[in-house]
């Protein structure tokens, strides 16, 4: 099977068994990785490996939780927990909700977690690890607990022994084999099985080299592709944020391929990537608990079938027509029941027809949010929507939606009441009346998370009891680590704030941005409890409702600040330090 967009060279990949990832060296001067521009060779990673090996054996406790930023140091650690006999979990974030959770089934916290939870990293002695040989690595060892999305609801933990991960790294290269030698490229986080597998482990197998950071400008997919060619694992959370730009004609022949997950692309999304980027992305469906499953690529409105990977079964179940799997990355040979519809074509092919997990009950009656969801996205003047449901004595569903252009225009010409009347409507002629949402959010783009999804958290967070009109910005976290963030904001154009700020020109104040700032550094940073000033502030330029823009923060723990910088396209908007002290000083 071939794809557009893969180069069928010369050049085959060196494909080593995962499990004997750490036996098998490459070529000599291999490298293994960029970070910063530099190059990381095969035997940093392996001084790096026995370093955490080392430490991890000398720990007490079966379970640890891991969360690194840099993708180069998230291998090494990895495979030194796995090479200490050691079983990963893996958070999709650091936040403390998620900590106090794995507090009740790890034994303790690996990178880039706050003080609080005592992480462990490697310290000056353990640097000079012993030249041990490494063992081949147990296929029947549960060495990693990946968790659901949370999509849904909570996220779930679903274990994999090491066998399931090799076996899915082979199928990826059988599957998508031929890229040759290029680097890995990545928008997506590595702390979910589809950013692990192609960010990290698929790409050290095949002895493609990785890149320590996510990259998110144009500007910095330009200096990757500089001087070598690349593939680009992304999501549709990024891909349909994709703007006009020059560096993308410029960097098109040294891409190879496009890889997207984490939902099914729009047929314009595919097309506008083929426009910017040259090739069609190549869309792989699976799920935590199945790992992958199918992939398609949209050429025309006609390709929405997807095609089962090598060594994928698939079936449809007779009553509910239910998608059912039968996987080698399976932890046995049973079907497996998704969550899905689907319509089986006659050559094994498939097409997906909504979730079936999205039943809920409501004045005794069964409703469908995935039935709601798209009833509202078959309206030409909603673009996307969700519908979650709020938990009380009376439980409510509330929907969120990002209205079309003409969506937009009519929400502007009638008012938020008239609008709902229209939908409520048109939903009335298929949901029961219990099943049409009470609440109504109209936002320009679904909050998403640093894998790309939209969580039941993240809507939930944006339902404001106390105002009809929210106080927070859409936001939508790019990267981060131990001392630095990235999110992007967008401040609504119903913004409390912007009201009588100013009549006819509404600006965001100052104020504002400052506490959106330290709101911000709160979420990802251990900072001390008060406020004690802001220095070099400066407002360069004003932001305006619907325009998204970029937070960078940098967190000094020592000086107890937190240095900030906002930027759009047009440039710097405003910059300072933010300085915080403990109360009793």
């Amino acid at each position: 099977m071939s794809f557009v967009g893969i180069s069928k060279g010369n050049w085959m990949p060196e494909l080593v068994d995962m499990l004997a990832l750490l036996t098998v060296a490459p070529k000599p001067g291999h490298t293994m990785g960029w970070r910063f521009g530099r190059p990381v060779g095969y035997e940093d990673f392996l001084t790096g490996v026995r370093t955490w090996r080392k430490l991890l054996r000398r720990t007490s406790g079966q379970a640890f939780a891991l969360y690194l930023n840099d993708r180069i140091e998230f291998a090494v650690a990895l495979f030194g927990a796995w090479a200490a006999g050691k079983t990963v979990y893996l958070p999709g974030d650091t936040l403390p909700a998620t900590c106090a959770h794995l507090r009740q089934i790890v034994h303790g916290y690996l990178g880039e977690f706050a003080s609080e939870w005592n992480p462990i990293v490697p310290a000056a002695q353990d640097e000079k690890a012993d030249g041990e040989a490494f063992d081949y690595l147990n296929g029947d060892f549960v060495g990693l607990v990946l968790f659901t999305s949370g999509t849904t609801g909570a996220p779930q933990a679903i274990p994999k022994k090491l066998s399931q991960i090799s076996q899915e790294v082979a199928t990826l290269e059988t599957q998508f084999g031929g890229l040759g030698r290029v680097d890995v490229i990545t928008t997506v986080s590595h702390q979910h099985i589809y950013g692990l597998l192609f960010n990290v482990l698929w790409p050290l197998a095949a002895r493609r080299a990785i890149h320590a950071r996510s990259i998110l400008l144009p500007q910095e997919f330009m200096a990757a592709l500089a001087e070598r060619d690349g593939l680009l694992v992304s999501s549709p959370a990024h891909l349909k944020r994709l703007s006009e730009h020059h560096a993308w004609a410029m960097m098109s022949n040294r891409l190879r391929a496009v890889f997207s997950s984490g939902g099914p692309l729009s047929f314009d999304v595919a097309c506008d990537t083929k426009r910017l980027l040259g090739l069609v992305p190549i869309e792989v469906y699976g799920s935590s608990e199945t790992g992958g499953i199918a992939w398609r690529q949209q050429h025309t409105r006609m390709d929405e079938a997807w095609t089962p990977m090598a060594g994928i079964t698939c079936r449809i179940d007779s009553e509910e027509k239910v998608l059912e799997v039968r996987s080698p990355h399976l932890p046995d040979e049973s079907w497996f029941r998704t969550a899905d519809r689907a319509l089986l074509l006659g050559d094994n092919r498939f097409v997906l027809k909504g979730r079936v997990d999205r039943i809920v009950k409501i004045e005794e009656k069964r409703i469908s949010l995935t039935a709601i969801e798209s009833e509202l996205t078959t309206c030409p003047m909603v673009a996307d929507a969700r519908v979650i449901v709020m938990e009380g004595r009376r439980p409510r569903i509330a929907a969120f939606i990002v209205p079309s252009v003409i969506g937009r225009s009519k929400l502007a010409e009638v008012g938020k009441l008239v609008f709902n009347r229209i939908l409520r409507a048109m939903l009335g002629q298929s949901i029961e009346p219990v099943g049409i949402p009470r609440i109504w959010r109209y936002l320009d783009a679904l909050p998403t998370n640093a894998q790309g999804k939209t969580t039941h958290a993240d809507l939930s967070a944006l339902l404001d009891s106390k105002s009809s009109c929210p106080t927070l910005p859409l936001q939508r976290l790019l990267e981060r680590d131990a001392h630095r963030a990235v999110f992007e904001l967008t401040a609504p154009g119903d913004l409390f704030y912007f009201d009588g700020h100013f009549p006819g020109v509404p600006i965001l104040a100052g104020v504002v941005q400052i506490q959106w700032v330290i709101t911000c550094g709160r979420q990802c940073f251990d900072l001390r409890p008060v406020f004690r000033g802001i220095h070099a502030l400066k407002f360069h330029r004003i932001i305006g409702p619907d325009k998204p823009f970029t937070l960078q923060l940098l967190h000094e723990p020592i000086k107890s600040c937190l240095s900030f910088k906002i930027t759009s396209p047009v440039g710097t908007h405003t910059s300072g330090k933010v300085m915080f002290g403990a109360s009793d000083v």
